[in-house]
């Protein structure tokens, strides 16, 4: 797995500041969901962000002094300190266009270089009036991803991890059982000795060696399966209340999921589905971007959806991923209306839900669900899930979120595939 080292700053020219280390420290910034606004309330998954909005979070790195090292940190601070506010956005534009350079940001609506030169603030300064917005790139998400899914299994003591292991043997290329005679259908990777072995054995030591068809022996090696995932984040109103943002660390964990199936687990899948009111497929580059709205938890349209983008994969093992904190509240009609029930655990809804669990099951998904509450009922209901899917529920907090989730996918296991 490939790495990336950074280090704390330690000279005094600001634009040689580690564009990964602000990165990091903007972190929660650029993945919030939207807990922090105080108008998050009315706000239905708006990514827009601002320059204004990045300028004040990079200056606010700025001023943590996490990037600099302990020797500097007293000296810049001081710096930072002694700048008039025009010299700090001016600071925080540089920054910025260093980002954007590097790859980093992408920025919309903004003057070219020759009129940012015009606009107060100097270089690399966007007014106001230019309505200038960023979004991540793609690079900036796989930072982030790779940064996560460090950060969590070095928690956990992991230092490497594989392909999902199986019982089974199979003819590939890496050799690690005893060869066997070869099949039609085998890969033939061929064990020499073993295959000359049996032609002496079969007619005598002379030359030249007649081998047959059935004197051939292959490799044998470990089967290793792939997988499909769909990761299903619950993005209901309740993700951001009782004064606990839920969704990014939510947000955070499919990042990390993501990077770890890209690099490790190549022949793997991973679909991402927001559901809420109703439910949506979401690309995963869009996924930084998503916020929380005041909707309600539909979980069965969110599963209906899952079992039809799992039943177009043909892989070994097909499961959901589902993470929540509410009871089902929500259901899609068969005229496409949306009937909803604020308290939850509506007898309708719960049935309709639970049907389409059944219909998982008997489509070969399994369903495992990782709980960001521990209600009453929504504890009965995940027991029932589980029932029906033979799947596994977890009673977890925000905070751990990340190493069971991460730490069930790599050690799932299949028993056997024929």
């Amino acid at each position: 797995m490939k790495y990336i080292r950074y280090k704390k700053y330690e000279g005094d020219d600001w634009d040689s500041l580690d564009m990964e280390g602000l990165l990091d420290r903007l972190a929660d910034f650029l993945l919030q969901s939207g807990f922090q606004s105080e108008y998050y309330r009315f706000s239905e998954m708006d990514g827009e962000r601002t320059m204004d909005q990045l300028r004040q979070a990079v200056l606010d790195a700025l001023m943590d002094g996490s990037m600099f090292s302990d020797e500097k940190i007293k000296e810049m601070l001081e710096k930072l300190q002694n700048m008039s506010p025009e010299q700090r956005e001016q600071l925080a534009d540089r920054l910025i266009a260093r980002m954007e350079q590097e790859g980093y940001v992408s920025i919309t609506d903004a003057p070219q270089p020759t009129q940012r030169q015009q606009q107060p603030g100097g270089r690399g300064a966007w007014g106001p009036e230019t309505h200038a917005k960023f979004e991540l790139t793609d690079k900036s998400l796989d930072f982030l991803g790779f940064k996560t899914l460090k950060d969590l299994l070095g928690s956990l003591g992991k230092s490497s991890f594989g392909r999902h292991d199986t019982r089974d043997l199979s003819t590939g290329i890496e050799a690690s059982g005893a060869s066997k005679k070869y099949e039609f259908g085998d890969t033939l990777n061929l064990d020499i000795s073993g295959t000359l072995f049996r032609a002496v054995k079969r007619n005598g030591l002379k030359v030249p060696i007649e081998i047959e068809y059935e004197d051939l022996q292959v490799h044998q090696s470990e089967y290793q399966s792939s997988c499909a995932t769909v990761l299903m984040l619950d993005c209901s109103h309740s993700m951001i209340l009782y004064g606990e943002d839920r969704f990014t660390p939510a947000k955070r964990v499919a990042l990390a999921l993501s990077h770890l199936i890209r690099t490790q687990y190549p022949g793997d899948s991973l679909n991402l589905i927001l559901f809420h009111d109703s439910a949506e497929e979401v690309p995963l580059s869009e996924l930084a971007r998503v916020m929380v709205g005041p909707y309600y938890t539909n979980t069965r349209e969110g599963l209906r959806l899952a079992r039809r983008i799992l039943e177009r994969q043909h892989k070994d093992m097909r499961q959901i991923i589902m993470i929540t904190d509410g009871k089902p509240s929500a259901l899609t009609l068969e005229d496409g209306r949306i009937y909803k029930n604020a308290f939850g655990l509506d007898p309708l809804v719960v049935s309709q839900t639970l049907e389409e669990v059944a219909k998982c099951k008997r489509a070969g998904i399994l369903i495992n669900t990782f709980m960001l509450a521990s209600d009453y009922g929504l504890v009965n209901f995940v027991q029932k899930v589980t029932e029906l899917c033979r799947g596994k529920a977890y009673f977890t907090t925000p905070y751990t979120l990340g190493q069971y989730l991460l730490m069930d996918y790599m050690n799932r296991k299949t028993r056997t595939i024929h």
